[in-house]
């Protein structure tokens, strides 16, 4: 899937077993570009990546579920990038291998995390800048990511991982979910968001916040 906001470079991908998004994004004008969430789907976003001539300068990971993050190690080898992921998630990125089992796969570890987030940032690629923001719940490091680009006014667009879908929620019953955080990180954080604002997450089709604000059964 090829979409644009503010003329950005957006390719989605995602693959069995676990169907997860996995995002490649793009500055139009300079080629220079990010990876989000590399999993299975890592072999399709490098494909992205080449055809659209992209410089990716970083692998930015929302969190460290095992599906979000098995598809690292491919793609720092073929970019040679450094990978960002926030530091309470570290010990599941660790345990890589583990989650997979929970799962009845067997996972190779991946290379470690090369920066811990810190603060909100900003990072940057070409004329766009990713803020950073904290939304625990779903798992304790989990972020989404705020894309905007240079000072545009609009409401930047939002890759929340897996704290908040179309419709539903992340869940909360792996290894350091807790539901009232998660409820509070999406009421309190991401609702602060003007409604217009784009949200893509980590499984599923875009959505919005005002859509989510006004009609999400897990927070009406």
């Amino acid at each position: 899937m090829v979409g644009y906001a503010c003329e950005m470079i957006l390719e989605r991908r995602a693959e069995p077993p676990f169907s997860k998004n996995g995002f490649v994004i793009g500055c139009e004008d300079t080629r220079e570009g990010v990876i989000i969430d590399p999993g299975d789907e890592v072999d399709e976003l490098l494909e992205a990546v080449t055809r659209h001539g992209l410089s990716i300068k970083m692998i930015l990971l929302t969190h460290a579920h095992l599906d979000h993050v098995t598809g690292v190690a491919k793609a720092k080898e073929a970019l040679g990038v450094a990978t960002w992921l926030h530091e309470a998630d570290n010990f599941l990125y660790e345990q890589v291998v583990q989650q997979g089992l929970m799962f009845g796969l067997k996972l190779d570890p991946q290379p470690p995390v090369d920066h811990f987030y810190e603060g909100e940032g900003p990072l940057h690629f070409g004329r766009y800048s990713v803020r950073v923001q904290h939304t625990p719940g779903q798992c304790p490091g989990g972020v989404f990511l705020a894309v905007r680009r240079g000072d545009d006014e609009q409401a930047p667009v939002l890759f929340v991982g897996d704290t908040l879908f179309a419709g539903s929620i992340g869940r909360t019953d792996l290894p350091g979910g807790d539901t009232a955080t998660l409820l509070k990180s999406i009421r309190e954080v991401l609702f602060s968001y003007p409604d217009d604002t784009i949200v893509w997450s980590g499984h599923g089709e875009q959505t919005t916040i005002g859509r989510e604000r006004r009609t999400n059964p897990f927070l009406i």
